[in-house]
């Protein structure tokens, strides 16, 4: 028979056996409440260290990562020029375009009761205005909080160098609240809500007359900082993506929706300014006719119309001089715009009229949009031919993706603006002005050149070309001849370096002020040289790199005019060695190599010793003659001192396979490298 389980137990718990065999605790007896709810209580403790263990084993990281803690992503300091804040920038300008559009519909609030011709308010459009506010208020205050975490770069210096992002909170916290918190404060203060939901209707007196009055005002207060506001978040998008849609087709959709949102606004104003005047002609002829004008408004307990009043504010009688004028809003009155509940029908009519108007005077600014958005559109055609031209070439992704963040990059730094042409059309004074404005101050930072004088540096600033650098990208590849001087103005590049059979690499980073190429420096120093040095390193860009180039003809032609005068003193050679990465790297190898060698050489020795002297202790307990102990004795030593010069030798041997070669000296002379910590 098989195992039974038992009837009941009525204290203690079920034992690990029965309890791993039937799963939970079972008798034949009726379960009694405490006991369910004890079983809740287990499985959901259970769930609950299953979780708390799902999410220590995500956290977790081994002890060996030396990598630094990631701050959380509110604490994190977000780059301008990441993705991620440029699609928010894109989202958030799109939100406040519809923003800007919601705030209007207060404007059509107020409403003119047909019926006992009286002036009253929309409760119901109040409320869709006053949620939909709310929601687009929720996007302004996210977008504040991001100005708060978001790094700026520091006042830079013309087109290049303009140094390392800030991430300090405090000095990007000083910088918002002394530029744009003050307009982003007054842009999302809920003033409309306000007054709809809480001020107006706890105020006494005719309510929709405070309503008409106190919602204009306030509607049109933010209405201007957020103007302010978008039109820098446009150019600043404009500037850091290039352009807001990406297709044709989107681009011609958001300026149709600038157009409908002009449109919009305007029908707004010009329905509130119809019941206005609707208004000012009741309170006008109640007072020729010596009548309380309070009674106008809806909400009083008698109403009695006046035939004067109507005959006089009617807007069909506006028309022989005789009644009230009502000028442009008499075709809102006559068609009882004012005076219908229908939102539908109001809006799109006082829409349509506004476009109707807004048409026909946006005509003449017709030149002045299409000369202002040419190069947007020409970027946009560049665009789409260099998608089309990819596509028919088969490129792999990630190709088309550095393709498209190269084309991105330097449209941020040049807006589309061919500079070497534009230099190069002007006379050759103002080039040379040009030059030294823009690349004078920069190549003094270059340690290597600090100490120069001007006519140098001017003679140089003359051939310097700025080039872009996307992440990832390789400028120099080992092995690849060398065929400029980079002079690095923002970025970071990684150099490696390859050596020995095992193939072991040797990496470092150059930063702003550093330099790579000056292997090119020393080939052009000779006179005789022909062909290009080869590089001995992989150089390539971890971050985006702004530089200046010196392509090597144009600076072997400078060489060649200032050759005995500065590049050839024994100064400027070792600063060249000094100032050096690939000497740097280099010098530290052959130190390391030293050690190496002297460890070697002392692990040999120890190791050399202890085999004599066993050899010694062998051949001493053997029972032979002095003379046979010294003869062995003399050959062991002898043949001990052949195997380590062959073992020598061997390592030697290893140790020059091993070994990286030294870049080529600066100069002819033979002696060895010279190190010389020279002060710059």
């Amino acid at each position: 028979m098989g195992s039974q389980i038992p009837k009941s137990t009525r204290f203690g718990h079920p034992t690990s056996d029965f309890h791993d065999k039937y799963g939970s605790y079972q008798n034949g007896s009726r379960l009694s409440p405490g006991s369910i709810l004890e079983s809740i209580e287990r499985k959901f403790l259970s769930a609950y260290k299953s979780f708390r263990r799902i999410i220590t084993h995500l956290s977790f990281k081994h002890p060996g990562d030396q990598s630094v803690k990631k701050p959380k992503f509110w604490k994190k300091i977000l780059d301008p020029q990441k993705p991620f804040l440029q699609q928010w920038n894109k989202i958030f300008v799109l939100s406040s375009v519809i923003a800007v559009a919601v705030d209007p519909l207060f404007f059509y609030i107020p409403v003119i009761n047909g019926e006992r011709q009286c002036l009253t308010i929309d409760r119901q459009l109040m409320i869709i205005a006053c949620v939909l506010r709310s929601v687009m208020d929720l996007f302004y205050v996210l977008h504040m909080i991001f100005e708060f975490r978001t790094g700026f770069l520091p006042p830079s210096l013309p087109v290049f160098g303009s140094g390392e992002l800030i991430e300090d909170p405090a000095a990007i916290a000083k910088r918002y609240l002394f530029s744009n918190f003050l307009i982003d404060i007054l842009s999302v203060l809920p003033l409309p809500q306000l007054l709809v939901l809480a001020i107006i209707p706890a105020a006494r007196g005719p309510v929709p007359l405070k309503t008409k009055d106190l919602v204009k005002i306030a509607v049109l207060l933010q209405y201007v900082p957020r103007l302010l506001r978008i039109y820098p978040l446009y150019r600043e998008v404009t500037r850091t993506v290039g352009i807001l849609t990406e297709t044709a087709w989107s681009g011609a959709a958001f300026n149709l929706l600038i157009y409908m949102q002009v449109s919009h606004v305007v029908g707004a104003i010009w329905y509130l300014l119809s019941v206005e005047r609707q208004a000012k002609c009741w309170v006008e002829a109640c007072r020729k006719d010596k009548c309380k004008d309070n009674f106008l408004y809806c909400g009083n307990q008698r109403r009695q119309i006046q035939p004067y009043i109507d005959q006089y504010c009617s807007p069909k009688e506006s028309e022989d001089g005789k009644t009230f004028n009502f000028g442009m809003y008499v075709e809102a009155l006559k068609f009882q715009l004012t005076s219908t509940t229908s939102f539908r029908r109001k809006f799109f009519y006082s829409f349509w009229w506004a476009l109707r108007n807004v048409s026909s005077s946006g005509q003449n600014l017709q030149k002045y949009l299409q000369s202002a958005t040419v190069k947007v559109e020409q970027m946009r055609i560049n665009r789409r031919d260099a998608e089309h031209w990819m596509a028919h070439r088969m490129l792999p992704e990630d190709l088309r993706q550095r393709i498209r963040r190269y084309d991105q990059y330097k449209w941020q730094l040049n807006r589309g603006v061919k500079e070497e042409e534009l230099i190069g059309n002007l006379p050759k004074d103002l080039r040379r002005d040009i030059k030294r404005h823009l690349c004078y101050a920069l190549l003094k930072k270059v340690p290597l050149f600090s100490g120069m004088d001007k006519q140098l540096l001017d003679a140089m600033c003359e051939y310097l070309k700025p080039v872009l650098f996307t992440e990832k990208s390789f400028i120099l590849q080992e092995g690849d001849p060398i065929d400029m001087v980079l002079f690095i103005m923002k970025g970071k590049l990684a150099t490696i370096i390859t050596y020995g059979w095992k193939n072991d690499t040797l990496s470092g980073v150059l930063n702003a002020g550093d330099f790579c190429g000056e292997e090119l420096v020393q080939w052009a120093m000779d006179p005789t040289s022909t062909s290009l040095p080869i590089s001995s390193r992989t150089v390539k860009s971890l971050t985006e790199v702004e530089a200046f180039a010196l392509k090597a003809n144009e600076l072997k032609s400078v060489t060649s005019q200032f050759h005995f005068q500065h590049l050839n003193s024994k100064q400027f050679q070792l600063s060249v060695r000094f100032y050096s990465h690939q000497w740097n790297v280099w010098a530290a190898y052959k130190v390391q190599e030293a050690w190496q060698d002297y460890r070697e050489r002392k692990r040999r020795g120890v190791r050399g010793d202890g085999r004599f002297q066993d050899a010694l202790a062998k051949t001493a307990g053997a029972s032979v003659g002095f003379g046979a102990t010294l003869y062995a004795s003399i050959f062991i030593s002898h043949l001990l001192q052949v195997v380590q010069r062959d073992q020598h030798q061997e390592t030697t041997q290893l140790t020059q396979v091993m070994t990286l070669p030294p870049p080529p000296k600066p100069d002819d002379e033979p002696d060895s490298p010279n190190f010389t910590i020279l002060n710059p």
